[in-house]
């Protein structure tokens, strides 16, 4: 999988209060249409009003693409905007008072096409319940030090778009979404800075074949003045799946998108990755740190959080390997997962520019059963900080048929904090060093080391007053574990748990540990990977 350059989503794309909805869980196209044959069809002897654009349309689209061959040659774009680098691009600016949505909360600007982005793609709005597609024009934009040789295509597209809202002030502007290159997209909650991306779909991720689909086009509602909601119509096309989507975006303290989507494979056995959300981790408290670098943790999330199906959280901390791997885990109606930010101290970042601090977590909860199938995460090698090396997503055990609509649905939230998530008492760090007390005489033995977890939260403090009670509960996938320990630690209001493991070096090795009162499980599962030396 190639690494996504970040810096100009990191820089280009920063950020610039309205009380957070409950939006409801939306009914799928199934059921839309269930209802439709119910109530019958209209009475055509009276006049009927025009019909409104709606994710049935998108899909008539996605159903006639997908009868069509794959179109693998976007538009040539004038030689000019494909040469121009990153700072260049980033000297085009969206004129704000141009913007096509004048009334309501919600302002449009939409991005020009250069750089890397160079499949324009088609943005409409929706006045009326009509579609209308957005002209490109160059007075649009303010072009800054860039001059042309010649005029632009007047037909020339976007790249993307993003919209502005009052978010974290009543008198404020803040851009609040984007949707920009392939199928990525950002959204923010009050107080967050831009991190991690959710995409509309992955395929064949982690694999030679991997596919990135594109979003060719885009519809914005923002008309139902009832309630502060857009909603975002998209076709994805790629050369193995077309696909409709509808995203229902409700800004607030924590931001909610509802996504429902219909995918359409154009042929069998393909791995889809529902749900994909990419982020970055460079290093954290148990990464060496590089030479000269001043800060201790660099990173956009640092953990991968889920809820099984059966009721258990399990969480895995992310790593910067120093040779990419998947990792999977088999699950069974899954409730929930997402990358998260866990790590809220400025002084472990120590960047008043990037902010790692307020980092959103993204949390993705499925609308219905998505069956038997299993979380893939893929954490690559990085040198840095600017590339996106991490990718988490659902993949189904049955892979949908070739020419079938596939319907599916769910929610992200994006967190600042996040008290509803593992309820239990939660891993706060985790260091490894060598299993001895310092200045022992002990002989340790070849392949083994002592991991040192801190867990807080939940009742754990409740159970200070008797800390004879919590046990640790550890095993290995491989080799053995020597001993553990148990320690009340009142610094963090929560318990510091020991593991000496021990295994063949080389091996690869995944750590399982929670604390428990007897049968009940006090804390979060954590899984920690390990490679033996």
């Amino acid at each position: 999988m190639t690494l996504l350059d970040r810096r100009f989503v990191l820089n280009a794309l920063v950020a610039s209060g309205a009380a957070a909805l409950a939006p409801p869980v939306l009914a799928g196209p199934a059921q839309a249409r269930q209802a439709f044959a119910q109530s019958g069809p209209p009475d055509k002897s009276q006049p009927q009003p025009p019909a409104r654009f709606n994710f049935e349309d998108v899909l008539k689209r996605a159903k006639e693409l997908a009868a069509a061959p794959y179109d693998a040659m976007p538009p040539k774009l004038p030689e000019a905007l494909g040469k121009l680098d990153f700072d260049s691009y980033r000297d085009i600016r969206f004129r704000a008072e141009k913007s096509p949505l004048a009334t309501g909360p919600f302002r449009l600007q939409l991005f020009h096409p250069g750089f890397i982005y160079t499949r324009p793609v088609v943005v409409n709005t929706i006045r009326d319940g009509i579609a209308t597609p957005i002209p490109y024009s160059a007075n649009l934009f303010d072009y800054g030090r860039n001059k042309f040789d010649h005029n632009l295509p007047v037909n020339l597209g976007f790249a993307g778009f993003r919209l502005h809202y009052p978010l974290n002030s009543a008198r404020g502007n803040d851009e609040v979404v984007s949707f920009l290159g392939a199928t990525y997209f950002r959204f923010l909650g009050r107080g967050q800075s831009y991190g991690l991306s959710a995409r509309g779909l992955s395929v064949n991720t982690g694999g030679d074949d991997e596919e990135f689909p594109l979003f060719r086009e885009f519809w914005i509602d923002v008309s139902d003045s009832s309630v502060e909601r857009a909603t975002i119509y998209a076709l994805l096309d790629s050369a193995s799946v077309t696909g409709a989507y509808r995203f229902d975006l409700y800004p607030g303290a924590d931001s909610v998108m509802e996504v429902t989507a219909a995918i359409i494979p154009r042929r069998p056995d393909v791995k889809f990755g529902l749900a994909p959300l990419t982020s970055m981790f460079f290093t954290g408290e148990d990464s060496p740190r590089p030479l000269e670098e001043y800060r201790q943790e660099l990173h956009d999330s640092d953990g991968l959080l889920m809820h099984t199906g059966a009721g258990e959280w399990i969480w895995r901390p992310l790593r910067a390997p120093r040779v990419g791997g998947m990792s999977t885990f088999e699950d069974k109606s899954i409730k929930g997962f997402g990358l998260v930010q866990r790590d809220r101290n400025f002084d472990h970042y120590q960047d008043i520019e990037l902010a790692y601090e307020v980092r959103p977590t993204y949390w993705v909860e499925p609308h219905g059963d998505w069956g038997d199938g299993r979380i893939e995460l893929l954490e690559l090698a990085t040198k840095d900080e600017t590339a996106d090396n991490i990718v988490a997503y659902w993949t189904l055990q049955n892979r949908p048929e070739a020419g079938k609509p596939f319907y599916y649905s769910y929610r992200i939230r994006s967190l600042l904090e996040s008290p509803d998530l593992s309820p239990n008492g939660r891993l706060r760090n985790v260091w490894k060093t060598v299993p001895k007390a310092l200045g022992s005489p002990e002989q340790v033995g070849v392949g083994s080391r002592r991991f040192i977890l801190d867990f807080d939260g939940g009742d754990l403090g409740y159970y200070l007053t008797d800390p004879a009670q919590v046990e640790v509960s550890a095993n290995a996938s491989r080799g053995k574990i020597l001993r553990t320990f148990i320690a009340p630690n009142p610094h963090i209001e929560g318990f510091r748990a020991m593991v000496d493991v021990q295994t063949d070096p080389g091996t690869s090795v995944e750590i399982r540990v929670f604390l428990r009162a007897g049968a009940r499980a006090l804390t979060e599962t954590a899984l920690i990977p390990w490679i033996a030396e």
